[in-house]
């Protein structure tokens, strides 16, 4: 084609392509991180407050590091992260010394591996306290190159102990110490690295936490399990392993005696668990079921970062076998039940157990929050791709979920990705209220980790009793390197730290 048309068209084309060049330069360059920047600069508000407030907090008015005109903000003095703390003057009663490093480490199952250990070993030393102890850990970084942390997950200890670099501390980089202090809560839990938290995790930068109740006697009556047994699952290398060992393991336990399981879920994805014989779901995450039923052939999903105590009986002529997919333990002196495979069947925890009181009214919230996941194509700190959203915006424009203390929250929790999610909140355990719009039937169950498939939407609840700036995220590790992050942050509390800068934070 010649002529005028023609070279109408060619330069219609060619200023096209410009507009689409700008658009694309534009995206990438919003995309890009500074060197350095606090977590609070980054992100639009939501204060959480109903359609036609003064400030919508859906419509996300403002930056975090000022409040929108109209908005009821709290007027306390503001505190640092550095702040909340445990009691400074009370003694320790359980302490712990811990040395990370990094390099070949020798599994209990005789392999060796790349990655890190925890005075030698990994998984690392199975901390152990009583509820209400005040634990201290001393923590030396030897030689792990980009440093290290330890996050306590499912712990709501004070938020400067939470082990976030660059929120709630600077990474603990090599030859450096870092101690941690806060009082235990009864339940199951584990530690991990939340500096370059993808690699150290899955390289086995963790270990178990677990912390008996006060009294020997179970909460709501009933005799207390007689061995306790730490069921951690991770992969090494390719291998799933229970407590680092790869195929079966086998642990002594007497004939009729109870035995508590606690099953902790290490890996980037759900993972069922079943059992031989008939078993009890005695807590999830930390926090007891209410009048558990008995459970035989159905399996039970634990999440990403979940946990889950599962209580059999030895049979007297026998033993029982635990299994996960690839590997087992069986607990017992008899002879060994035979392999099965996954029952059919899964407990369903919104209705399993009866309704206790909750110690709030969900029903009275004062802050209510969306948190739909997406993905869609776009730049990442600079980088093209495929990466994950949180209500319809890429990180750095992601949320920061605002707060009062005191305020009840919920939240609702949409998947709309393709892919499961794993949402982990840091600081606080939040009761499901409903799965899909079917409300919750059973014992309250609490969670800090949260399984949501891709087309699931959950509805939870909680207090905003613990003052802090927290991450809210996925614990497939590499969805939150991929920008699946936001926080939940209390009006009035601030940060020292900086993400990058001197200390190399990078908590993701």
């Amino acid at each position: 084609m010649t002529g005028p048309l023609a070279r109408f068209l060619r330069w219609g084309a060619l200023g096209l392509a410009g507009v689409l060049v700008l658009v694309v330069t534009a995206a990438w360059f919003s995309s890009r991180l500074p060197d350095r920047y606090n977590v609070m600069s980054m992100g639009t508000m939501d204060l959480g407050l109903p359609a036609g407030s003064p400030v919508d907090g859906h419509n996300g008015h403002g930056s975090v590091g000022a409040l929108a005109p109209g908005a009821a903000a709290p007027t306390a003095p503001d505190r640092t992260v550095s702040s909340l703390t445990a009691d400074p003057s009370r003694p320790a009663e359980v302490v712990v010394d811990l040395v990370a490093t990094q390099g070949q480490v020798r599994l209990p199952d005789g392999r060796n591996v790349e990655g890190f250990a925890l005075n030698g070993q990994t998984p690392g030393p199975t901390i152990t306290a009583t509820e209400g102890q005040l634990v201290e850990v001393r923590v030396r970084n030897e030689d792990v190159t980009e440093g290290m942390t330890l996050h306590w997950h499912g712990v709501d200890v004070p938020n400067s102990q939470d082990g976030v670099a660059g929120v709630t501390q600077d990474a603990i980089l090599p030859s450096g110490h870092h101690v941690y202090r806060f009082v235990a809560q009864a339940g199951t839990y584990w530690y991990h690295s939340h500096q370059v938290s993808d690699p150290q995790v899955r390289g086995g930068l963790l270990g178990a936490f677990v912390v008996a109740p006060r009294a020997n006697v179970p909460p709501g009556g009933g005799q207390q399990s007689a061995a306790d047994v730490v069921v951690l699952a991770h992969t090494y290398a390719g291998k799933r392993t229970l407590n680092g060992r790869a195929g079966e393991s086998r642990v002594a336990a007497a004939p009729g005696s109870r035995v508590r399981l606690r099953v902790i879920n290490t890996d980037p994805g759900p993972m069922p668990v079943w059992v031989s014989t008939a078993y009890t779901v005695v807590a999830v995450d930390g926090r007891d079921m209410h009048e558990p039923g008995v459970v035989k052939d159905r399996s039970i999903l634990v999440t990403a970062g979940g946990r889950a105590d599962l209580e059999v009986t030895v049979p007297q002529a026998g033993a029982v076998r635990l299994q996960v997919a690839g590997t087992s333990l069986v607990v017992g002196d008899g002879p060994v039940p035979a392999p099965a495979s996954a029952p059919t069947d899964e407990v369903d925890l919104l209705s399993y157990g009866t309704p206790a009181a909750l110690g709030f009214d969900p029903a009275a919230a004062t802050r209510a929050f969306d948190y739909v996941i997406g993905r869609r194509l776009g730049f990442l700190d600079g980088r093209p791709g495929m990466w994950w959203t949180i209500n319809g915006a890429m990180s750095p424009d992601v949320p920061m979920f605002m707060v009062a203390e005191g305020d009840v929250v919920r939240m609702r929790v949409v998947n709309d990705s393709g892919e499961v999610h794993p949402m982990h909140l840091h600081g606080h355990h939040a009761v499901v209220l409903s799965r899909n719009g079917i409300r919750a039937s059973g014992s309250p169950w609490w969670i800090d980790s949260l399984n949501v498939e891709d087309g699931e939407a959950y509805d939870i609840a909680f207090v905003a009793d613990n003052p802090g700036i927290w991450m809210d995220h996925c614990h497939n590790l590499r969805h939150a390197r991929e920008g699946l992050v936001a926080h939940l942050a209390y009006f009035g509390v601030t940060s020292p730290f900086v993400i990058g800068g001197t200390a190399q934070n990078t908590p993701e």
